[in-house]
């Protein structure tokens, strides 16, 4: 039986309701009361306006798509202007020309260098209360973590689908080829590992890899919920808990045939896809679809020794308010209207996530997904718990972007296993830059 996800209550968003009301018409002197008119709320008109929306990393017809019809139907007097991430067009270039979007899409990763370093931060706290939104109703680590992100106790984004779990996946094709058993949820790394060198070989003068990783999103996203930058230290986070990590992901690549990709982009986004490696770990994402060639499935995250067994993931993308827009309010109720339950359901039958801890919306995934109802999904919710995510720098303390952070530890452990530098010493460099990136955020 599917496992169910036990944080938070699963609620609604309450409707706000205007009483109104009703005048009663008096006859003049008669006896008799004449008969009052039903109650109608009065139609309250808009003068129209225009909110632009920058979609960090989206692309417009994702938007038209998942959200233009709803919201054009909700708010008529709402003209939506998309501004897709094109060259030119960054959100520090939009804000340059004098150009800044009302509604702009961020994320824990680039909440720092693409949101509040350009001085564009609302805390959308006064409007959750004005509109009583029930917070409760999103899974409760996507609240908080982008609360301890922004370092100020501001809630600077609301989440919206799809969040990202890890997951191992696997090229069945291969799996047959050499007469091996699948993996399956609830596996070890130890095992992962054995399953890698039965998997990396050659064969008719090919070679096939048994094991390639997303070590970027392993290591920011690691089970036991270890920060990158220290949260109360300007340096990294204690080495000595870094190094079982490292020692743990690198003998795969010692493994013979299975040499990591020459960077960490090839790594990541192109070897599984050209068919010749068992199994894969990245997060779950219809962002990278994988070709149709290759029969794939996915189990659940492997466990480290000593973590904690739950789901390991990154976050979703966050809706945010410019500090900078005429339309606060608007800009808030068509997040809201993006978040609603009917959205998400629509959604998650599509194959997103959702965020919210609505069982029905959660069992929905992907049932209009023919492609989806072959595999394992399951596994993505096989651990009844969420990970603990990165503990975040105190507030008024000097901070380096997440995604400088994530960059520069997966960079280090490539270059550890690329043969470049020794564990040691790449933590040590890495100490130091993130050293020399505090050192400019003090300076600013």
């Amino acid at each position: 039986m599917e496992k169910k996800l036990k944080i938070g209550l699963s609620l609604g968003l309450p409707a706000v309701m205007i009483a109104l009301t009703a005048c009663g018409g008096g006859g003049g002197g008669g006896s008799g009361a004449s008969e009052p008119n039903e109650a109608k709320a009065p139609e309250v008109k808009k003068d129209p306006i225009t909110l632009s929306v920058f979609g960090l990393g989206v692309a417009e017809k994702e938007f038209n798509e998942r959200f233009r019809a709803a919201l054009e139907k909700k708010f008529p007097y709402i003209t939506f202007k998309y501004i897709p991430p094109d060259k030119g067009n960054s959100l520090p270039e939009l804000v340059a020309r004098g150009e800044t979007p009302d509604l702009i899409r961020t994320d824990v990763p680039n909440l720092k260098n693409n949101y509040l370093d350009l001085n564009l931060g609302t805390d959308l706290n006064g409007y959750v209360k004005k509109f009583n939104v029930d917070l409760s109703r999103f899974n409760a680590p996507f609240i908080q973590e982008m609360i301890d992100a922004g370092q100020t106790g501001a809630l600077y984004g609301i989440p919206y689908p799809p969040y990202f779990p890890m997951v191992l996946t696997y090229n069945k094709n291969l799996f047959d080829k050499f007469g091996v058993a699948y993996p399956k949820d609830g596996m070890t790394f130890d095992e992962v590992y054995e399953l890698a060198k039965k998997m990396s070989r050659t064969d008719g003068g090919n070679e096939y890899r048994g094991f390639s990783a997303n070590i970027m999103a392993m290591l920011r996203d690691n089970s036991y919920g270890y920060p990158i930058l220290d949260p109360n230290a300007d340096g990294l986070y204690d080495p000595e808990k870094w190094k079982p990590l490292f020692a743990n992901f690198l003998r795969f690549y010692e493994l013979p045939n299975n040499k990591i990709a020459p960077t960490r982009v090839e790594e990541i986004a192109s070897v599984f896809n050209k068919g010749n490696i068992a199994m894969q770990i990245n997060q779950y994402s219809q962002y990278t679809p994988i070709p149709k060639e290759i029969e794939w499935d996915i189990v659940s995250y492997p466990t480290l020794p000593g973590a904690p067994k739950k789901m390991a993931w990154r976050g979703p993308a966050y809706w945010s308010v410019s500090a900078t827009s005429k339309h606060k309010e608007d800009a808030f109720q068509v997040i809201m209207e993006m978040v609603s339950d009917d959205v998400q359901l629509a959604d998650s039958k599509k194959g997103m996530l959702p965020i919210v801890t609505k069982a029905a919306i959660r069992d929905a995934f992907g049932q209009e997904r023919d492609d989806l109802k072959s595999k394992n999904i399951k596994s993505l919710f096989y651990y009844t718990e969420w990970a603990p995510y990165a503990p975040k720098r105190k507030p008024g303390t000097a901070n380096v972007p997440t995604v400088v952070q994530q960059d520069s530890m997966a960079q280090t452990f490539h270059d550890v296993a690329s043969g470049k530098v020794d564990t040691n010493t790449g933590l040590r460099q890495l100490d130091e830059k993130l050293k020399a990136e505090l050192a400019k955020d003090k300076s600013k």
